[in-house]
């Protein structure tokens, strides 16, 4: 069923037909509740009685529930009206499938953001789980992927935390961008009914509220991050999983065998978790350039959008559990991580503030140790603890801090 086939008499061929026709059955129960939404807006208009309106209202919850879409349907909004039977008919006026398709997909958006915060919030808690246990055990720091200051286990476990609170926020913030309703800007110019405004706030102009993605950009962006920040997460469980390494070892119900060689265990959720942030970063790039070259209001290249942001959903969902899984189940290797904290080196910068403790200028006690490592007699005062970052007996108070957050 197509909406517009009073202006077009000849029948569209089948190769444009599959062509044009739009994969978004996601959006149905969203769209089921904007257009309810209408419904109401029509009833208060007095063009839908009260008895319709129950009509309605009951048939859209059927519809959302069960479905029904079928591949004579050009999209979900023509399946709706069919659904419907007469009464759809009715429910058309007063709005476009501009408007229509907009605040559906702004209600989708915001409850993939919901969802997306959720789950962050629920790996950020298994996080905290083994930074709490791992509050003491000491691990190098690194940086430029070299032996650096040491630290331990929890400091750095902590450093996840705040990237995932980070991603939290700007969730939050793209769910508030979807949040104002298009919905009476019709196809562009608005509509000569007198319909009451829908609840909430509103988009000001009706030719931006039509052609506006910018929300459905901020959540592709905040899955970008996502993505970027647990790419970084799995390659370090990548790193540390290996026999170089050797700093943890791969839970069995979050890691693969090979199908060749019988000794191996692999960190194939951190790899793909590493993989999938690419994707993403696509996703998000793509939509820019569709969007870039639009002139307002509404393009049909605008049914590109759905795509990245429905398979975005997806893989965040299914990458924030699977990720989860993995860190709840390693296990670290207090010996190897004990051996590599030994290396002296890492007293370095210590040994150089112990000697700015004394008076001597700092470029002075740099150039002293400098000198002593590259001789290969430096060896840290005795009498100096490693200043750990924040140290053991701070991590379980960020720990709680960081539990109050989320």
């Amino acid at each position: 069923m197509t909406l517009w086939s009073a202006r077009v008499e000849r029948t569209l061929s089948a190769e444009v037909w599959e062509f044009l026709r739009a994969d978004d059955a996601d959006l149905l129960q969203y769209d089921c509740e904007a257009t309810a939404l209408h419904a109401r807006r029509l009833n208060a208009a007095g063009l839908l009685t009260d008895d319709e309106l129950d009509e309605a209202e009951e048939a859209l919850a059927r519809v959302a529930m069960e479905g029904g879409v079928e591949e004579t349907d050009e999209d979900i909004h023509s399946a709706i009206e069919r659904l419907l039977g007469p009464l759809g008919r009715k429910i058309h006026a007063g709005r476009s499938r501009n408007d229509q398709v907009a605040a559906a997909l702004r209600l989708y958006v915001g409850d993939a953001c919901a969802e997306a915060e959720a789950a962050i919030r629920s790996l950020a808690r298994a996080t905290l789980d083994r930074a709490e246990e791992e509050a003491e055990t000491p691990m190098p720091g690194y940086t430029h992927l070299q032996r650096a200051q040491p630290l331990t286990v929890g400091h750095h476990l902590l450093a996840w935390v705040e990237m995932l609170e980070r991603d939290r926020e700007r969730f939050r913030f793209a769910a508030g961008q979807a949040c104002p309703s298009p919905l009476g800007s019709a196809a562009v110019a608005g509509s000569t009914l007198e319909l009451p405004p829908p609840p909430g706030p509103l988009i000001r102009n009706s030719v931006d509220a039509v052609g506006d993605r910018d929300f459905a950009l901020d959540y592709l962006y905040a899955c970008a991050v996502l993505g970027t920040h647990l790419s970084r997460i799995g390659e370090e469980l990548v790193l540390w999983a290996t026999s170089e390494f050797g700093f943890v070892r791969l839970p069995e119900e979050a890691a693969t065998g090979s199908s060749m060689m019988p000794q191996k265990l692999n960190p194939d959720v951190a790899e793909l978790v590493r993989g999938k942030a690419g994707t993403a970063i696509g996703r998000l790039t793509g939509l820019l350039a569709t969007i870039k070259g639009l002139p307002l209001a509404y393009n049909r290249d605008l049914q590109e959008d759905k795509v990245s942001i429905f398979a975005a959903r997806r893989d965040v969902r299914g990458t924030l559990a699977a990720l989860e899984t993995l860190v709840a189940g390693i296990e670290f290797d207090d010996g190897r991580l004990e051996a590599a904290c030994a290396d002296r080196l890492l007293q370095a910068t210590d040994a150089a503030e112990a000697l700015v403790e004394n008076g001597v200028p700092f470029r002075d006690a740099h150039e002293q140790i400098a000198a002593q490592v590259r001789g290969g007699t430096f060896e840290p005062p005795e009498e100096r603890r490693s200043r750990l970052a924040p140290g053991p007996a701070n991590v379980p108070a960020a720990v709680d801090e960081a539990r109050a957050r989320f």
